[in-house]
């Protein structure tokens, strides 16, 4: 009797214990619930966390999220005004406000995904085509590009810092998607909270050539700039060209100016030197014809002039050196012996008839005797 009557209470504690799981629910701060029975909902949604009761067995739980959920669209293919293809990425932010209406329009979170997508998609795409590119990817209106204030004038007609105009921009567009998809969405229970472009690209098609138009413009641009610089270089390098050879021309002319002193100074200094006395003007003139001599007269020359050359005076002459009388032959004759120059050359007595053997002597034989009475005295 007594394990019977112990299976009867395990029986009954097990029955009691189904019939309160299929009785009690819990909801958490994070959800929102709806009953149904039968597949109807039954009353209001039940939000508040805690315990709750339901009919056994009849009635189900369903639980919907209450915070904020995510929505990224797929990339849509799309033209603008002025017919730029272009590929948009938005993305939403949404949160069941009716479950109920949730429940009865798109029951799960997949089939309010594909709902929102289409809504948000068509509302993107018809306020893009509404609007032209640049209206879609700039948002400050008065934006202005820094540029480099020595650039000068000469590129102000090229595309460098010059943006076109907006209206709108990106944040008001976005604004009117919105706007337009907002009344849209409310009518399944969802509130929609946010609305943004994720990324605007160009369709893949016309990327391409896009891409090449940038390049060949950007290329223009540096070939202009090339050429400007090259222009800049050419400036400076004639401006150096000048300034070097007004430089050199300045530097010749003194050069010349200090020599014309220096040779009028050294022609005076000659002058002055040589022209004091007729001894000082006879051994200059000697003095002279022996390095001219020393240039002309060399092993390795061949020069052909008349006896009667003036060039030869000196070679042809054949009177001796007159030697000056001593101190004591001159006191001895009772005379006083003149003043001998220590530059003074020694006199040669012009058109003197050779003696003895002299006047077969070759003239070019003395010509080292002759160059060595040329050496200044010491």
């Amino acid at each position: 009797m007594k394990p019977f009557l112990s299976l009867l209470i395990l029986i009954g504690g097990f029955a009691l214990y189904i019939l309160a799981s299929a009785s009690l629910y819990t909801v958490s701060e994070t959800e929102q619930v709806i009953i149904t029975q039968f597949g109807k909902p039954i009353g209001e949604a039940v939000s508040d966390a805690g315990l709750h009761v339901k009919v056994p067995f009849i009635q189900k739980v369903n639980r919907f999220e209450k915070r904020i959920l995510k929505w990224d669209g797929p990339d849509a293919n799309m033209p603008t005004r002025d017919k730029v293809y272009i590929v948009v990425n938005s993305f939403a932010r949404w949160r069941i406000t009716n479950p109920r209406m949730y429940y009865e329009s798109v029951r799960d979170e997949h089939t309010a995904s594909s709902r929102l997508t289409d809504i948000l998609g068509s509302e993107t795409r018809n306020v893009i085509a509404k609007h032209d590119f640049i209206e879609a990817v700039r948002t400050t209106k008065d934006r202005k590009v820094v540029r480099d204030a020595n650039m000068g004038a000469s590129i102000a007609d090229a595309r460098i810092g010059i943006l076109p105009a907006i209206t709108k921009g990106r944040a008001e567009l976005e604004k009117e998607v919105f706007a337009n998809a907002a009344p849209k969405v409310a009518v399944f229970g969802i509130e929609l909270m946010d609305v943004r472009f994720k990324r605007i690209n160009y369709n893949t098609s016309v990327s391409q050539t896009i891409y090449q138009r940038m390049v060949s413009e950007r290329t223009q641009i540096a070939e202009r700039f090339k050429s400007e610089g090259a222009g800049e270089a050419a400036k400076i390098l004639g401006q150096r060209e000048r300034d070097l050879k007004l430089i050199e021309s300045e530097a010749y002319r003194k050069v010349q100016e200090i020599e014309g002193e220096a040779d009028a100074k050294a022609t005076e200094i000659y002058a002055k030197a040589y022209d004091g006395t007729q001894e000082a003007r006879e051994l200059f003139e000697f003095t002279k014809t022996m390095e001219a001599y020393k240039k002309v007269l060399t092993r390795d020359t061949n020069l052909v002039l008349s006896t009667d050359s003036d060039f030869l005076r000196y070679l042809k002459s054949s009177e001796k050196v007159v030697p000056a009388p001593t101190p004591a032959a001159g006191a001895a004759a009772g005379t006083t012996p003149p003043r001998a120059s220590s530059r003074s050359a020694p006199k040669v007595a012009p058109n003197a008839a050779p003696a003895g053997d002299a006047a077969a002597e070759d003239p070019l034989q003395r010509l080292p005797t002759l160059l060595d009475l040329a050496q200044p005295t010491e």
